[in-house]
């Protein structure tokens, strides 16, 4: 039986990410697990939207560092199969995602991405602070 976990932390590039970084942290109780903390953004998008790049990554790099995690960012046409894939290579055991407050699996990158998960994966789903639910409604 394998002790290690293999973590996927699923970030954008919002500062409020280091909140799902700190969880798979957590949830990485072992020395012998990885942490893995990816952005996918789609193709011809800039990586970080109105944020200047080299901030957000470097942001991004700094506290997947300081929680013992690996940073990867990539592009695609396809984010779900493009994180499915990259969960399938990496044999990760738990995705970690913020909330949605989406409502249809169209809209949910949560469910669309548990629809396309080939093996079982679990789902940690960290829930949205109350000044997050409060901006997303502004």
């Amino acid at each position: 039986m394998r002790n290690r976990k293999k973590i996927m932390v699923c970030v954008t590039q919002q500062k409020s990410c280091e909140r799902l970084i700190e969880r798979g942290a957590t949830l990485n109780d072992s020395k012998h697990g990885q942490l893995f903390v990816v952005h996918v953004v789609k193709e011809n998008w800039k990586y970080f939207g109105s944020l200047k790049e080299s901030d957000a990554l470097e942001y991004l790099f700094d506290v997947s560092k300081e929680h013992g995690g690996e940073l990867h960012v990539m592009k695609s046409h396809d984010i779900e199969s493009t994180l499915n894939a990259f969960a399938e290579k990496n044999k990760i055991d738990i995705v970690v995602m913020g909330e949605s407050l989406e409502q249809t699996v169209q809209q949910n990158m949560i469910k669309r991405l548990q629809n396309k998960a080939t093996k079982e994966i679990h789902f940690d789903i960290v829930p949205l602070s109350y000044e997050e639910t409060v901006n997303k409604i502004v």
